[in-house]
């Protein structure tokens, strides 16, 4: 297929600019890779050990003024220093506590880092405080029921989706968060790094093929749309970054740079629109591409408004779920607001609802301009190359 693209103008322009963007890609990588010097002050003095609790008993307590009786936990140490030993601890009767049972597997942070296993009957401090509870386990039986089901129904290509996966985790725990941490500009670094993920789950998933060149462009130019438009929301609406608890307490842990919250902002509004870009683009590039073999003799005309037909059925769902999505993740201020009697047009005022406002439009406008770019791209691609040097393999896949 790489012949036949590369004897066609059209083929020869989308590869040069896909070659143009991977080398701009890997050139912002090299420039901001991150050191490594950062050093961030920790918020809590010494690390959670792990901890299983062996029994609960509530008993009246002088912790709170509450009713609510307090648990005290008898604990066995499974980490640290204390490994093995037996010690007590005890919850709060407030009814924000969490509810502790038996054979639970919890984290406990020490109390006094120099002397974790302080006597608790000296002073009534006891040697460790509860942290959270331990959720590895559940969370590791979900993940592998999950790449189970995606192996089974994708088949290789699936096993290449978690490959791509695996490698944007990478590229965002090793690349997107310690650059940003160091004090390279946020936006620039979600564009890099988003790009990086784009094309690496492209190239694992589709080669070098119509799909996976017109998803890469169409993708690239959706992305920055969804950039400039969030520099001129945030710009505009005055989104400072300042509104979460997560912002004071990053502010207050970094000790080498000075962070911009404004753009943190802005690079989570990127972030945000990348696995839904994703899948729009690869869906509409793969819609055109099964149309083109189902029906080798369409003009473009046809063939664009065909495949624009399913971009239109598609990208009304994908928007509503990227509606659903945000609205999920901005419940509980949404409940705030109605036990506050808070109109809408009030809450939009309110910097934490105007952020996920903004993250929504911005990025559903991106989703918009991306699917007629992409589906251009893919006619004009296909349109040069025999039908029989469409890989069958080429259908409509879904990347949620």
């Amino acid at each position: 297929m790489n012949r036949e693209l590369l004897q066609s103008r059209s083929g020869r322009v989308v590869l040069g600019a896909v070659a143009a963007l991977v080398i701009a890609v890997i050139a912002g990588m090299v420039a901001l890779w991150p050191s490594g010097d950062v050093t961030v002050a920790s918020a809590v003095a010494g690390s959670a050990e792990r901890a299983e609790v062996l029994e609960v008993r509530r008993e009246s307590c002088a912790l709170t003024q509450s009713d609510v009786p307090c648990q005290v936990l008898t604990i066995r140490v499974l980490s640290g220093i204390d490994d093995g030993r037996t010690v007590p601890l005890t919850l709060p009767g407030v009814d924000a506590a969490p509810e502790v049972e038996a054979g639970d597997r919890i984290r406990v942070f020490p109390n006094s880092p120099d002397v974790p296993s302080a006597d608790p009957e000296a002073g009534g401090i006891e040697a460790y405080a509860f942290s959270d509870f331990e959720r590895g386990g559940s969370v590791g039986i979900l993940a592998l029921v999950f790449a189970g089901l995606v192996i089974a129904l994708g088949r290789l290509k699936g096993m290449l989706s978690l490959i791509g996966l695996g490698l944007s985790l990478l590229v965002v725990l090793n690349f997107i968060v310690p650059a940003i941490l160091e004090g390279s500009p946020p936006l620039l670094v979600a564009i890099v790094g988003g790009m990086a993920v784009i094309l690496a789950t492209l190239g694992l998933t589709h080669g070098i093929a119509p799909t996976s060149l017109a998803a890469a462009l169409g993708a690239a130019g959706a992305l920055l749309v969804i950039a400039l438009l969030a520099v001129f929301m945030v710009e505009s609406a005055h989104l400072t970054g300042f509104s979460s608890e997560e912002s004071t307490l990053l502010l207050s842990g970094q000790e080498t740079a000075r962070l911009s919250l404004s753009g943190l902002v802005l690079a989570g509004i990127v972030i945000a629109a990348l696995g839904v870009l994703d899948d729009v683009c690869v869906s509409q590039a793969s819609t055109v591409v099964a149309l083109r073999r189902a029906n080798p003799v369409q003009s473009f005309a046809t063939l664009f408004s065909e495949a624009m037909r399913v971009g239109r059925d598609h990208l009304s769902a994908t928007v509503n779920t990227l509606v659903f999505a945000y609205v999920g993740a901005a419940l509980p201020i949404l409940l705030i607001f109605e036990t506050q009697r808070t109109t809408l047009g009030q809450a939009v005022e309110r910097e934490s609802v105007a952020e996920e406002l903004t993250g929504m439009l911005v990025g559903s406008i991106g989703l918009i301009l991306a699917v007629p770019v992409t589906t251009a791209l893919a006619v004009m691609l296909t349109r040069v190359l025999p039908s029989e040097a469409i890989a069958s393999d080429e259908g409509h896949h879904h990347h949620h």
